[in-house]
């Protein structure tokens, strides 16, 4: 008995490298998917993403969202309807199946992959009880024929009558799909279907297409426990003994079975309290950053060992082109370690510490799902909140460190609003109390909590748990990841579905360094004071 050659499978994120890879050999026309955008499309709605595996190479991938009819048949273009190619707009009432990408391997057409992945589609169509299959198809030889035909419906029309050849549409009525329309402007940069693309529809034969009001989201149970850890600043004679500080907790947080907990911004610098003397910022960043492997190999044990995942708050790392950065060390529980680095330094951590900002902000995918983190000074950035969740996040925490009130409501107040608008949870820690003799550490002020949306299905102020100014605490609440599905579907407001993606969208740019790119010193004025790493 052999093994079968040819494998077709829900899409993973462990494919994520090898997808692009095929998107960029299939559309040398286009600009490459990024590994963001296919990330998105598979967390949003992983039961529709679909990879062709042919003796172990990927050689096809599609990928399908729910949506409602009110949109699906409507006029649109590819990004109004994908969500800028996120799959952002997956609805799980949606009674249409959407197919916003296939594509198959050029070397390998002719073994009928894309039709086997079509197949899956309407599989799962039937498998849901849908009323059908929407997509917008390219018209690739509509321009060259575009002169001989009186524009795309008439050369719609030519090609269904069988007086014009075009591949694409043919192959889409083959597989049982009739055109309704023209959609203009679906994707511009298709140059060869200038712009156009035919909306095709394949209708479930087993449903009744006049049906009533569409099955609403039932109010499931998804709960996960997140522990956030209010952290008292204090003197340690070395490194062990912090490292014992921050065991506690997580022995105290895995006794009550939370699946995460979040110590906060430069929770490290009580390192520095252990110097013979008290160091000047830049040369307290250098020390810190020191400890960098063994922070990693301690908290990566503890959250082996303890059965829970650590975000690590930030700790000061040199980075391999010389530059500090502030980075989140992420220890899952399943033995992984992984990093996010702060996008914005404050004004104070970048004059007195000469910390850099780092270039990209991504989930990280956990056995609870994909989370996020924003470090601090980042909540107050929408853009990159709105990223996370378009990759999938439903969770963000939020480590900080701030010395008045005034830095820590700026976190929270735009922590919440980052819950609101993105219908998610954010879960904060910060620091409290002082260390003598460390720089920047003189004053701590901190309230650490658990935020949800505003909505029926959460705490009436949007507040799940928060802790106790200024008092170093554990605080502990479930969250109902189930409840946001709810709300995003059906909630009294649907912010993610609402957004008006024909007016506004972001776009992210790689960022490269160039050979021989160096850090600068900080120029301009100093900051007011010098306090307040984090400043909020």
């Amino acid at each position: 008995m052999t093994k079968a050659r040819l494998e077709i499978r829900q899409a993973e994120i462990a494919d994520i490298r090898r997808i692009a890879a095929l998107a960029k050999r299939v559309y040398e026309d286009f600009a490459p998917y990024t590994a963001s955008e296919i990330r998105g499309q598979i967390n949003n709605y992983p039961q529709g993403c679909f990879v062709a595996l042919l003796d172990g190479k990927l050689i096809g991938y599609c990928a399908t969202m729910r949506i409602g009819g009110d949109k699906a048949l409507m006029p649109h273009s590819w990004d109004e309807i994908t969500g800028n190619g996120y799959g952002a707009r997956h609805d799980p009432n949606g009674d249409w199946l959407y197919g916003y990408e296939l594509c198959v391997d050029p070397k390998t057409r002719g073994t009928r992959i894309g039709r086997r992945l079509y197949e899956e589609r309407r599989a799962l169509a039937e498998q849901l009880e849908l009323k059908g299959i929407v997509f917008g198809g390219r018209m690739p030889n509509y321009g060259r024929m575009a002169r001989r035909v009186d524009g795309p419906q008439d050369y719609l029309d030519q090609v269904v009558a069988g007086k014009i050849h075009d591949p694409v549409i043919r192959f889409q009525l083959a597989n049982g799909f009739e055109p309704v329309g023209v959609l203009k402007g679906y994707l511009p940069e298709d140059k060869r279907s200038r712009g156009n693309a035919v909306q095709m529809i394949w209708r479930n034969p087993f449903v009744d297409q006049e049906s009533g009001p569409r099955p609403r989201v039932p109010r499931g149970v998804e709960n996960v426990r997140v522990a956030t850890c209010q952290l008292q600043a204090r003197a340690v004679k070395d490194f062990d003994e912090f490292i014992g500080q921050i065991r506690y907790f997580v022995d105290v947080a895995s006794d009550y079975e939370a699946d995460f907990i979040l110590f906060p911004e430069l929770f490290t610098l009580m390192l520095l309290s252990a110097e013979e003397e008290e160091l000047s910022p830049i040369a307290s960043i250098e020390r810190l950053s020191e400890y960098t492997p063994r922070i990693r190999e301690a908290l990566s044990e503890m959250a082996l060992k303890s059965n829970i995942n650590i975000i690590g708050g930030s700790h000061p790392t040199r980075m391999e082109d010389g530059d500090i950065h502030n980075i989140a060390i992420v220890c899952l529980r399943d033995g992984s370690v992984h990093t996010q680095e702060k996008i914005h330094p404050t004004p104070n951590e970048a004059y007195w510490w000469n910390i850099r900002g780092g270039d990209a902000v991504d989930v990280i995918q956990t056995d609870c799902g994909p989370i996020g983190v924003l470090i601090c000074y980042d909540s107050e950035f929408p853009e990159l909140a709105r990223r996370l969740v378009d990759e999938g996040a439903r969770i963000i925490f939020v480590p900080f460190c701030t010395d008045s009130r005034q830095g820590y409501m700026r976190v929270r107040y735009c922590s919440a609003a980052r819950a609101i608008e993105n219908q998610c949870f954010m879960v904060l820690s910060g620091n409290v109390g002082n260390l003598p003799n460390v720089a920047n550490m003189d004053i701590q002020y901190a309230q650490s909590c658990i935020l949800t949306p505003c909505d029926f299905p959460f705490a009436r102020d949007g507040i799940a748990a928060e802790a106790s100014e200024n008092v170093e605490t554990l605080t502990i609440s479930d969250v109902n990841l189930a409840d946001l599905a709810w709300a995003r579907a059906e909630g009294t407001v649907r912010n993610l579905a609402d957004r008006r993606f024909d007016l506004y969208r972001i776009e992210w740019e790689q960022k490269e360094k160039l050979d021989g790119d160096t850090a600068t010193e900080p120029s301009g004025p100093p900051p007011t004071r010098q306090h307040g790493p984090g400043g909020g």
